[in-house]
């Protein structure tokens, strides 16, 4: 013990305990503390990357001692005889000796779901801004990784002004439709997003795997009657499905759908993942919802069939209720971009008078995140 820092070694040098400051007593394995040591000969200085593998650690370590100095706990591992020194803060940060209590479906601090009422919260970003600033571009990007999706105006009217948006940011994702892609009304086009006609809310690419994370669409025309933008939070649709009906959330979370897509010459894309997507722990961490590119669904038993649907069908009705649903008129300059797995979007019809153009490009949410990550690390230091 040393000032206020208190530990125990425990079951013969298996594990230690640790009282942290806001956190209490955590228990911490020695095997897992010496995997995660930051000395130079484990870990490279410049960037962080493991040096050795776990192979490289004897698989009976133990902790043979250790001692507490200021904010730094520093642990003598056996058979290697080796000492390393933990930041406090940093183990506070990342002890894992908690249960929390979380229902299935369950979000991250950084996400906020949402519905019509989001009003004035909308993330907007101003282009300049963002192009220039590295705060006013980290506010924006915190806005869309809370809200996954925000809107940015103030932009250049000029094709392809739309792969600055990705550069903020990323990259663009090219796929069989091109670096990006042209949404106007077209004579016999190969998508309904090319027609005039409304388009129910849904992700893009479901039958892709992996499905592009981000979505971009910039206007560049929009005189034509018509044609609003909408966007729905597809995790707060899974939220109140959850609630309604646990059994259908359980269904159509617990068993594969199947996308496709053959509409070009050459191409056959297909896929098979869960509408409602979960990590092994219970996250919520995607939806795929795309009522044009849905192909038979063949992976439901029997018995499970009728219920399956049933909660099929509530589910877009919730995505279709326009409580849940924030609507904008992009401008010529004005984008907005979407997380492709969580955010749902759709445009009303619009007639044929006037002009309607926008571009569209996939680009990826790790380069966003990364981004963000990056900017909010350095003010922190």
């Amino acid at each position: 013990m040393a000032g206020n820092t208190q530990f125990e070694i425990l079951d013969g040098g298996e594990a230690l305990a640790l009282d942290l400051p806001g956190k209490g007593r955590r228990r911490f394995h020695a095997i897992w503390l010496r995997d995660n040591a930051w000395d130079e000969a484990t870990r490279a200085p410049g960037n962080g990357q493991r040096l050795i593998t776990l192979g490289d650690i004897p698989a009976d370590t133990t902790i043979a001692s250790a001692r507490a100095d200021g904010k730094r706990l520093h642990v003598t591992f056996q058979p290697e005889g080796k000492t390393i020194a933990y930041d406090l803060g940093w183990l506070a940060d990342h002890s894992y000796d908690n249960a929390p209590s979380r229902v299935t479906g369950w979000t991250g601090p950084e996400i906020e779901t949402w519905d019509a009422t989001l009003g004035a919260a909308i993330p907007v970003g101003d282009f300049t801004a963002v192009s220039r600033d590295r705060e006013a571009l980290a506010a924006w990007l915190a806005g869309v990784r809370r809200f996954g999706f925000g809107k940015l105006v103030g932009g250049p009217v000029a094709s392809g002004a739309l792969f600055e948006v990705a550069s903020l940011f990323g990259y663009v994702r090219e796929t069989n439709y091109g670096r990006h892609f042209e949404v106007r009304t077209e004579v016999n086009p190969s998508n309904l997003a090319y027609t005039g006609l409304g388009l129910q809310a849904h992700t893009d690419n479901p039958y892709r795997d992996p499905v592009p994370t981000l979505q971009i669409l910039y206007c560049l025309e929009n005189s034509a009657e018509g044609g609003e933008n909408m966007v729905v939070d597809g995790f707060r649709a899974c939220e109140r499905l959850r609630a309604e009906n646990p059994r259908g959330f359980d269904l159509l979370s617990g068993h594969c759908a199947r996308f496709e897509y053959a509409g070009s010459a050459g191409v056959c894309l297909r896929s098979r993942r869960p509408m409602i997507e979960l990590a092994p722990d219970g996250e919520l961490v995607g939806i795929r919802f795309n009522n044009r590119s849905a192909a038979a669904i063949t992976e439901v038993p029997y018995d499970d069939m009728a219920d399956y649907y049933a909660a099929y069908r509530r589910l877009g009705e919730l995505i279709d209720d326009t409580s849940m649903e924030v609507t904008f008129k992009l401008s010529p300059g004005e984008s907005f971009i979407v997380d492709n797995t969580r955010v749902l979007h759709a445009r009303k019809g619009y007639s044929g008078a006037g002009s309607r153009w926008l571009q569209g490009c996939y680009a990826d949410k790790d380069g966003l995140l990364s981004t963000l990550a990056a900017i909010e690390r350095q003010e922190a230091a």
